[in-house]
């Protein structure tokens, strides 16, 4: 039976045990040692004993990670969209998901930054195996979503991660986190899965789901990298997919794509934030629709609101023209630049292989393919 102890992260009073046991791992001495490089070990052991809850943490510890990772590994971080949240309230942030580790970390810095309620995050307990990846999840306060469970097991586990959402939501006004599917968006094709919004559902007394939605205050979250540095491991299951084959991750697969993330240069990188959604929901409600309906027409809104509001970057208009074989965006990207993601591809898909060149450009133009849609649907 799965209890919330199961899933939860650390409470505040687990957290200075949990740094000091977890200190001397040697990944995590290493993460230590490059947030802080320019302090001795005894220096940075004080920082770690000072801190007593999950926000001392992530504000002293992890945002400074974060924004070292950022001066490494990409050429700057933007924003768009926080001013219009309010201080204090708790959202219901449902967001594109690229990368394992950056996404949620990349909103908890802006919510810090715009003096914003920081997230409890929803993470898949396949991610993090390795003991030290799970200490780290809790003391990041990730809860964790049970996967290869039976049907059974699946519902039950739902619930309880749908009553503590809505716990965090409404009794400790802490903002969450989720993807809108079940795993990173390989194809660069982001769309909600209704399951997702179903589970979140399941702990909703109302008699109109769409009022429950209301009160958790839905907003919808885009990120977009200039360049995935992920985007070479994600094709042998673009691959499978296209021959129709079952993709088996390898042994340390997951590891693997975190660290590329985290270390792997990026360029850009923008997180906006559209609004919440509240007018929207009561004009689905209103068209009294049967429930599985709704459901659908709220998965269309949310990613109507993140494929418009996507940052779209040079490497996306570069890959759209490149697929089409057309010259539409030029405009949007210099001769550099096209260099540059010629020598990417390159670097990346086998010489003379068609499919997989093709799979690589969708990777990177399906979010522009996304945006023109959204613009058409909006009128």
């Amino acid at each position: 039976m799965i209890t919330i102890d199961d899933i939860r992260p650390y409470h505040d009073s687990e957290v200075n045990e949990a740094l000091q046991k977890y200190m001397e791992h040697p990944m995590i001495r290493e993460l230590l040692q490059f947030t802080f490089a320019d302090k001795d070990i005894d220096a940075i052991g004080e920082i770690v004993k000072s801190c007593h809850s999950i926000r001392d943490f992530q504000t002293k510890v992890i945002y400074n990670s974060v924004r070292m990772v950022l001066e490494k590994s990409s050429d700057g971080f933007s924003t768009s969209g926080f001013d219009a949240l309010t201080p204090g309230e708790s959202y219901m942030f449902v967001s594109n998901h690229r990368d394992i580790i950056l996404d949620t970390s990349l909103l908890n810095v802006a919510l810090y930054e715009h003096d914003l309620v920081m997230t409890a995050s929803a993470i898949g307990d396949n991610l993090v195996k390795k003991p030290f990846l799970m200490a780290l999840s809790r003391l990041t306060r990730n809860f964790l979503i049970k996967r290869d469970l039976s049907p059974r097991e699946m519902l039950k586990s739902s619930r309880l991660v749908s009553s503590y959402i809505k716990q965090k939501l409404q009794e400790e006004k802490r903002s969450v986190w989720i993807a809108q599917r079940e795993g990173r968006t390989k194809d660069g094709n982001d769309q909600t899965q209704q399951g997702v919004l179903k589970m979140l559902a399941l702990a909703g007394d109302e008699d109109e789901v769409m009022d429950y939605f209301r009160k958790l205050k839905i907003v919808p979250v885009s990120i977009s990298y200039e360049y995935d540095p992920t985007d070479v491991l994600k094709m042998p299951e673009l691959m499978a997919k296209h021959k129709e084959i079952e993709y088996v991750k390898s042994n340390n697969e997951d590891f693997n794509s975190i660290l590329k993330g985290v270390t792997g240069k990026k360029k850009r990188i923008h997180m906006a934030s559209g609004g919440v959604l509240d007018e929207e929901l009561d004009a689905i409600k209103s068209g009294g629709e049967p429930a599985n309906k709704q459901f659908q027409m709220l998965a269309e809104l949310i990613d109507e609101q993140i494929h418009k509001n996507y940052k779209l970057w040079p490497s996306n208009y570069l890959a759209y023209d490149m697929l089409k074989g057309e010259k539409r965006f030029e405009k949007k990207y210099t001769e550099k630049e096209k260099r540059q993601f010629e020598r990417r591809i390159k670097r990346r898909v086998e010489k003379g292989n068609e499919v997989e060149l093709e799979n690589f450009l969708r990777m990177y133009a399906n979010p522009v393919f996304n945006q023109l849609k959204a613009k058409v649907s909006a009128g």
